[in-house]
């Protein structure tokens, strides 16, 4: 079995990677779609097994909101899949290998996906860097505090301008929490293509100046008009700012005609059950993975973001893929830079990339035998520098 692969540099080449991802996902149906028009020109990696598809992986071009509000490059790793056929014949971990070594030629400092599957990317040096909620809103029983403060207009979009309206105004917002990241055009396109042309679309602010939006459509249309359980499902909520929250939630909270309203992905900190008068109208769902992130250039990642005021720790961190990342760094409130200094807490590239944004604490990493203590007392320390306000959270779907 011989396995090569190349950058798709073709529209059959990219056509074909584009099927082979739908083939191994099993669930995805076909779309008369060029794959031209939804893949980042010279960022699709095709495998071929014997001069045959077998294998395909993606990405595109951003930033992601680091702690203090920097942005870092970053890759946007998607549609990684394995021809069920070709599976456990090493095609995935050559493909993913071939990939980090060509996000990392491009300079990107981070990689982040969205994983199918949760067993095979702390392989490849991925750790899950933020969490996201799912919550369910009884709207009988759940109502806003009336000491909240005022909110703006809200307004539908106009359907045919939606997309490009909604993509202006993400583009305008300062949104510097840790985790968030850049949303390309090509990212835009495939909400378009994927939306079934009944959502609805909501936009909080005045015309030219709005500061978030809301999509939401009906979860099960039979019987409607007679069900006693009508819902609706936010696909995307972006605030600007606290007002813009609050407008987007009286708009959901007066849809008189719905009984639930449910957020599949929502910040786990997401204040709703502190803002109405019964937080038992308010149910958790869930809390899963959602950023996997992977630091490609490790001093970078470290030297862009900041740090609590702690003592200073002695990191000793080991990639085996890119093997220039392995060293120890000394991570202060100020800076982070490379020692020849032993050690004071271990751990391979994965586990800082769990930690990386503040998502989760160093003392769980040690618990779970992924980090390693040589000096007591030095998790804490890192906790008190990688810590943040809020935990991380993106949410954007890729």
């Amino acid at each position: 079995m011989t396995i090569e692969i190349g950058v798709a540099s073709s529209e059959a080449e990219v056509e074909a990677a584009a099927e082979v991802f739908r083939v191994a996902m099993v669930g995805i149906p076909p779309r008369d779609v060029p794959a031209g028009e939804v893949n980042e020109p010279g960022r699709t990696l095709l495998a071929r097994v014997d001069g045959l598809p077998a294998g395909a992986a993606t990405a595109y071009t951003g930033r992601l909101v680091v702690p203090g509000g920097a942005r870092v490059p970053h890759a946007g790793v998607t549609r990684v899949g394995v021809l069920p056929t070709h599976a456990r014949r090493g095609i995935g971990s050559a493909l993913l290998r071939r990939h980090l070594a060509d996000i990392a030629d491009r300079g990107e400092v981070v990689a982040g996906l969205r994983a199918t599957q949760g067993g095979i990317y702390e392989r490849f040096g991925y750790g899950v860097a933020s969490r996201s909620a799912a919550v369910r809103v009884d709207t009988a029983a759940a109502r806003l505090r009336p000491t909240l403060p005022p909110s703006g207009p809200v307004r539908y979009a106009e359907r045919a301008t939606a997309f490009e309206t909604l993509a202006r105004i993400h583009a305008r917002l300062d949104l510097s929490r840790p985790g968030e990241i850049d949303r390309s055009p090509y990212w835009w396109r495939i909400r378009e293509l994927f939306d079934s042309g009944d959502s609805h679309v909501v936009l909080h602010g005045e015309p030219g100046a709005e500061d978030g939006f809301l999509r939401y459509r009906a979860v099960d249309t039979t019987d409607w008009p007679r069900s006693t359980g009508r819902a609706v499902r936010v696909g995307d909520l972006v605030a600007g700012s606290p007002v813009a929250l609050l407008g987007l939630l009286r708009h959901l909270f007066a849809l008189d005609i719905v009984h639930r309203v449910e957020f599949p992905m929502v910040a786990t900190d997401f204040p709703l059950a502190e803002l109405v008068t019964d937080e038992r109208a308010v149910t958790v769902t869930g809390i899963g993975d959602e950023t996997w992130l992977r630091l490609v250039d490790v001093p970078a990642a470290l030297a862009s973001r900041s740090y609590g005021p702690a003592e200073p720790v002695l990191l000793g961190i080991t990639d085996p893929i890119l093997p220039g990342n392995s060293g120890t760094y000394r991570v202060s409130a100020g800076e982070a830079t490379r020692t020849e200094a032993e050690p004071e807490l271990t751990a391979d590239v994965s586990a800082l990339a769990a930690a990386y944004l503040g998502g989760t604490p160093w003392r769980h990493l040690v618990l779970a035998g992924r980090a390693a203590e040589q000096r007591t007392g030095a998790a804490a320390a890192a906790d008190a520098l990688f810590g943040t306000a809020a935990p991380p959270f993106s949410g954007t779907f890729f």
